[in-house]
């Protein structure tokens, strides 16, 4: 927890980062939740402008003490940048600060998105009677994101776009690096995939767009009333094939125990057509396939990277030691399914 010195500092920091702002004072800061290398604060700022009193909330995502400013806390502060006025909701990026004087540790801050809710991934019917509201809401967003031309933001300045040839292999290079330097034990299952995948190279897609990463239940917040507020979580957005945040939003892994409705909300060919319709693109069901089997593969790697994490004491977060166990588990049973059901050699 960040202590009171820290906060005083942290106050005169944003004072002087608000123009106009003086007598800034920082209150119920309240820790969010932690991962392997940062801390996410929630916290109030008061302060006083020349039209009158202010109160505003923000979120600090807080690096580990002692590291550098990492790609990850960038990506993200240029993603939200990026999509900011676009049709994708997702919180105002205020400071991006690399200066370890202030709170010990790189840090970035966002303003707060206010009575909204999150829905955790595992929970069964999260969104009640705005199921269906939220699942068109969820795919409409999802679309408008990847209309966006990466082109035409400053996003394309700290990420490398790549070739469209190249937009599989470069994903898949990087995943199955991760599965390597950080699976606990062999993965046989995933090892199959990666050699099935690379067997069968998916056709480019016409153009680039920008990528989440990781857009799913529990990394957007909503009203709780059928509409999304903001979408979270930036730190693995790059620029790529449209078709790889679609698979991997329909993942069996997010389906809320309703493997026959897309992400657990709407039927697959309205999921799809709400998709296409917001995207301007067309669905392409050979590049699906092949992004859907590598996203079961990716799954694969985030959770290793998960328990890895978790054995060697770098975090203490149980999420990880459960992603790790239960997510492994259940990623391993749906790639051996698919390749037990696919044409020899192909794709399911």
């Amino acid at each position: 927890m960040l202590t009171a010195q820290d906060q005083a500092r942290l106050a005169r920091h944003l004072e002087q980062t608000l123009n106009g702002a003086s007598d800034l004072r920082v209150a119920n800061m309240t820790l969010l939740h932690g991962g392997a290398s940062r801390n996410t604060y929630s916290f109030d700022a008061t302060y006083t402008t020349q039209d009158g009193p202010v109160r505003r909330g923000f979120v600090l995502r807080l690096n580990s003490k002692g590291s550098l400013m990492d790609a990850e806390r960038a990506l993200e502060y240029a993603a939200c940048r990026a999509v900011q006025g676009r049709g994708v909701p997702a919180p105002m990026p205020v400071a991006l600060v690399d200066d370890a004087s202030v709170l010990g540790a790189p840090f970035l801050l966002v303003e707060r998105v206010e009575d909204a809710f999150a829905a955790s991934p595992f929970r069964p019917n999260p969104y009640g009677e705005h199921g269906q509201s939220i699942g068109r809401e969820f795919f409409t967003v999802l679309g408008k994101l990847a209309r966006i031309d990466p082109y035409d933001t400053d996003l394309i300045d700290i990420v490398l776009a790549p070739d469209l040839e190249e937009c599989w292999s470069r994903e898949l290079d990087h995943w199955e690096q991760v599965l390597t330097e950080d699976a606990l034990e062999p993965q046989p299952i995933a090892t199959a995939a990666i050699r099935r995948l690379r067997a069968n190279r998916p056709p480019p897609p016409r153009r680039l767009s920008i990528i989440h990463g990781d857009f799913r239940h529990g990394n957007f917040l909503h009203d709780g009333r059928g509409r999304i507020t903001a979408v979270l979580d930036w730190e693995l957005a790059h620029i790529g094939d449209p078709i790889e945040d679609l698979a991997w939003s329909l993942d069996p892994m997010w389906s809320h125990g309703k493997p026959d409705l897309a992400a657990g909300l709407l039927p697959p060919r309205e999921a799809v057509q709400i998709w296409e319709a917001a995207s301007g693109l067309s669905f392409d069901a050979e590049r699906y396939r092949w992004w859907s089997l590598f996203a079961n593969v990716k799954g694969l790697a985030i959770w290793a990277a998960s328990a890895r994490s978790y054995a060697d004491a770098r975090t203490q977060d149980p999420m990880r030691a459960f992603s790790g166990w239960y997510c492994t588990t259940r990623h391993n049973f749906v790639l051996a399914d698919r390749l037990a059901s696919a044409p020899r050699g192909g794709l399911a």
